[in-house]
């Protein structure tokens, strides 16, 4: 029950938050809410099919340059086909690689991902097709107009809050319902023992497909809301390190949760602000990739299970805590008593023999 009153209640607190006043906070807000639909995107991949992926960042920009390519200059584009333009293209691009990245597994699943990636980035990196490294401007966000009647503005920033907010809780609806489908236990199955699953007689490799291509529409949507806050595409949105950076987020959180991938999200964004404060650290926060990494490695020692792990990780502790003792006490009791003439013999004090008596 707790576990399902928890979500609600951290959506609750997002929504008041948005009335917090600053601006800066509230930016912040919302770049860790589409990080954290990026977050879930993989770890329906990871935590869901076991399927680690170091290509994940080219769908997230994929979602964000079709946003700002289609987007014309001088009005709003209309969301109602923007955004299923920028969904398809990136499930079209995770067809065709994850047919074909799906044959491998292991280590080579994610070179051949990381490689997918990295061809995508140098398209848009070494032609003009997105403004080459420069980038490209997106200068109005989409319209959902109905006949001419808006039911909501984008250029809004409250509004754009919630916008994100909805979608985040819909993407976490979403992959809560797949879970518990049986399609989410096929994948659970998959990840313990794929062989197994293929002895029970499920072909296990449309499964995975269509779980990369769920994954890669779902990241595209965080990439579409990405080009949508910063109004700025750029190649770097498709380059390695991001995927790298959501594949931390999933594991410090928690692979096998969704929580798990939200509050890593929040835990690594807080953490990348926190070092690079000047009012804090001075110029040492040019440096911030040290404390970063130093603090990430301590936290993936300490806590194995990631963030979301953690109160089950304390209560373990506890319990073996309060189970010592006892144990000990029942040690105690259960050794046998030793005899009492035995132990008075063993008790007797040594004497040398009187003269006259036998050695013993």
């Amino acid at each position: 029950m707790l576990n399902r009153l928890l979500p609600i209640a951290a959506l609750l607190a997002l929504a008041v938050f948005s009335w917090s006043g600053s601006d800066y906070y509230t930016g912040l807000a919302i770049k860790i809410m589409i990080y954290g639909i990026f977050a879930l995107s993989l770890q329906l991949l990871v935590g869901g099919a076991g399927l680690v992926s170091l290509g994940h960042a080219a769908f997230f920009g994929i979602g964000a340059y079709v946003a700002a390519l289609l987007s014309p200059e001088s009005e709003a584009a209309g969301l109602w086909w923007l955004l299923p333009a920028a969904l398809l293209a990136a499930a079209a691009y995770a067809l065709a690689t994850g047919a074909l990245a799906l044959r491998t597994r292991g280590v080579y699943f994610i070179m051949v991902t990381l490689a997918f990636s990295q061809m995508a980035y140098y398209v848009f990196h070494d032609t003009k097709i997105g403004g080459g490294s420069d980038g490209i401007y997106l200068y109005f966000r989409p319209e959902l107009s109905l006949g001419g009647w808006l039911p909501f503005d984008l250029g809004d920033a409250r509004t754009f809050y919630f916008f994100v907010l909805a979608c985040l809780a819909l993407t976490w609806g979403f992959l809560a319902l797949l879970r518990r489908s049986p399609f989410g236990a096929a994948l659970a199955g998959i990840r313990i023992n794929e062989q197994r699953m293929r002895a029970a007689g499920y072909s296990t490799y449309p499964y995975k497909l269509a779980a990369y291509v769920i994954g890669a529409t779902l990241a595209s949507l965080a990439g579409f809301l990405f080009a949508l806050k910063d109004g700025f595409v750029t190649p770097e949105l498709l380059a390695w390190e991001q995927s790298g950076l959501v594949l931390l987020m999933v594991i410090l959180g928690g692979m096998g949760s969704l929580g798990g991938a939200v509050l890593g999200t929040v835990a690594l964004v807080l953490m990348q602000e926190l070092f690079q404060s000047q009012e804090i650290f001075g110029e040492y926060a040019r440096h911030w990739h040290l404390p970063l990494g130093v603090a990430i490695i301590a936290l993936v020692a300490l806590l194995p299970n990631g963030l979301a792990g953690l109160p089950a990780q304390l209560r373990q502790r506890r319990a073996a805590h309060v189970a010592a003792p006892s144990l000990d006490a029942d040690t105690a009791r259960a050794a046998p008593k030793p005899d009492a003439a035995h132990s008075s013999r063993q008790q007797a004090p040594a004497r040398l023999p009187i003269q006259g008596e036998p050695h013993v």
